[in-house]
């Protein structure tokens, strides 16, 4: 059975950073999902991660992304799952490509951070 790990990785890894998310009033991820046949009603989306490959200075649509999906729907089974299941979590994984554009549908604000190799990850700073 094949396994990952749930981490932002590329190839050099020159930047690292963090992201958050709201999720979109109407048609978020799960809605998303769930129109296109790729959901059901008793699962829980429990992760995204998006690729985007190499761009050599242009993007290029599509995007890869990746959502992961568990059982029970219920927020608190799927916390008590996670807290109980010693090593990799069991989802079912959904691969699609869309545009970028289309990705970032799926949110009401996306925020990412970058630094090199995460240096100043969590950092306060100031400017003039």
């Amino acid at each position: 059975m094949p396994q990952d790990t749930f981490r932002a990785s590329v190839q050099y890894g020159d930047f690292k950073g963090s992201s958050a998310a709201d999720r979109a009033d109407k048609a978020d991820a799960d809605d998303w999902l769930t129109s296109k046949g790729l959901k059901t009603d008793d699962e829980f989306l429990l992760g995204i991660k998006l690729f985007s490959g190499e761009s050599h200075g242009v993007h290029k649509d599509p995007v890869n992304v990746q959502f992961l999906l568990v059982k029970p729907r219920a927020h608190d089974s799927v916390k008590s799952m996670l807290d109980t299941t010693p090593g990799p979590i069991p989802v079912r994984r959904v691969d699609v490509q869309m545009p970028l554009v289309e990705f970032f549908g799926l949110f009401k604000r996306l925020s990412i951070t970058l630094s090199p190799h995460g240096m100043i990850e969590g950092r306060d700073y100031i400017w003039p």
